[in-house]
């Protein structure tokens, strides 16, 4: 019986081998979020990596004086910060690197920028992983040589100088020499770099390969390469404000830029089983909930209750409804808020929500940023890079980019002007024929 049944379900199982199925539904093709290469004259190109760094340093900038800070603290002291505002601070590693220093000084975010151009440079060719490794640690190794290098004992001033130079640098040598020794070395250093949170560490540089990319998903796959500090989720964050600053150079469309985070994803996030994709399920949250926030009908008057919840702080300028509305996407955030303010993914919330309320408007943008607070000196440099390369340096704001451009130049030692000329000699993208 066995032996007649095995026969049985053999001849059935050849049977339909070999009568196949007539109906066959093809898959879907997948398709690039743009069809060609970047295409910007020489001279718009200058004018948008200028207006991307300049841009970045505003942000940087605006917020370095309440770096960390809560909201309700920036309205106690400074009110509502509309413009740059004197760095009055301690000195750190990550901050600035004096103490209280003029409106204009910026941090570590504007010292990346500064670094990637000059990794950018020395790597034109060959931009890569171990490359980007091998530039961190070499930097980290010409400041240890300098401390005692001809074995004279060093001034205490230039020692403290050093010492927090190498301090900033540190945690980042220390993966990058683990990533040149072997992939478990690598992977002990990268989980315990900066304590091993989901620190927002690619964000600070990332954007600065969507300025040499031709199209987004080049801009993607490039930054992504180089998330050595990054984990998990914050790796494809990392690279979508890259490929965001790319699109910037494309459009000046916020729809188009912001859908960046839906439409690029070369390794598949999207599918990833039970969660899906937490960066777009993030941005796709704070965009919905700007849109609801933007149609509610609002009296023109307040209750008793509402008027303190909702108080404008002294140097807003707009109406009461608009003050109110933004008040609730603060909330919504607070709502959203991380175990550490430069949590990767507290920074790409703050980011797309900031860039969705501005409605591409580069001072609304940075104002909301900065004033709500927490890592803001950093989200408004990336909000501060996307904008700028979208609106190119001639027209963001005659102040703050005059501001930003001499401070950095003499105060801070950072030659904006110098970097995005440098950016353009090394034709990192093709310039169409004059």
């Amino acid at each position: 019986m066995k032996r007649l049944l095995f026969w049985t379900l053999t001849v059935l199982f050849i049977g339909c081998k070999e009568k196949p199925s007539p109906l066959e539904i093809p898959a879907p093709i997948g398709q690039s979020y743009t069809l060609d290469t970047l295409d910007l004259s020489e001279k718009n190109y200058y004018d948008k990596v200028l207006g991307a760094l300049v841009g970045s340093a505003i942000g940087d900038a605006m917020g370095a004086s309440t770096e960390m800070w809560s909201r309700k603290d920036i309205q106690l002291k400074y009110g509502y910060i509309t413009t740059l505002t004197p760095a009055v601070r301690q000195q750190s590693p990550e901050g600035t690197w004096d103490h209280n220093l003029i409106a204009g000084a910026t941090t570590d975010d504007t010292r990346w920028k500064y670094a990637m151009v000059k990794y950018l440079s020395l790597n034109k060719e060959n931009l890569s992983a171990t490359n980007f490794a091998n530039f961190i640690t070499d930097y980290y190794a010409s400041l240890t040589k300098t401390i005692s290098d001809n074995g004279a004992v060093p001034e205490t001033d230039f020692l403290d100088t050093q010492i927090e130079k190498i301090d900033w640098i540190k945690e980042w040598a220390r993966v990058s020499m683990a990533y040149q020794e072997d992939t478990e070395a690598y992977l002990k250093a990268m989980n315990r770099f900066y304590g091993g949170e989901m620190s927002c560490a690619g964000q600070l540089y990332t954007p600065m390969f969507g300025l040499i990319s031709n199209n987004p998903e080049d801009a993607y796959n490039l930054a992504y390469e180089h998330t050595l500090f990054d984990l998990g989720y914050a790796k494809d964050i990392s690279a979508l404000v890259s490929a965001m600053t790319h699109m910037a150079l494309r459009t000046t469309n916020m729809d188009s830029i912001i859908n960046t985070a839906t439409f690029i994803d070369p390794l598949g996030y999207q599918d990833s089983r039970l969660v899906g994709r937490i960066s777009y399920n993030m941005a796709d949250a704070s965009v919905k909930k700007v849109l609801a926030i933007k149609q509610l009908v609002l009296a023109d008057t307040l209750t008793a209750k509402d008027s303190i919840l909702f108080k404008i702080p002294e140097g807003f300028n707009r109406l009461q409804k608009e003050w109110t509305r933004q008040e609730l996407a603060y909330q919504f955030l607070e709502e959203n808020e991380k175990a550490i303010p430069f949590h990767s993914g507290e920074i790409w919330q703050i980011l797309i929500t900031a860039l969705q309320y501005g409605e591409g408007d580069f001072e609304k943008t940075l104002q909301f940023i900065v004033n709500y607070g927490r890592d803001n000196d950093t989200v408004a440099a990336v909000a501060g890079m996307i904008l700028g390369a979208k609106e190119g340096y001639s027209n963001l704001p005659v102040t703050l980019r005059t501001q930003a451009l001499k401070v950095n130049k003499e105060n801070m030692g950072i030659d904006l002007e110098a970097l995005a000329l440098e950016m353009v000699e090394k034709k990192h993208i093709n310039f169409p024929n004059p």
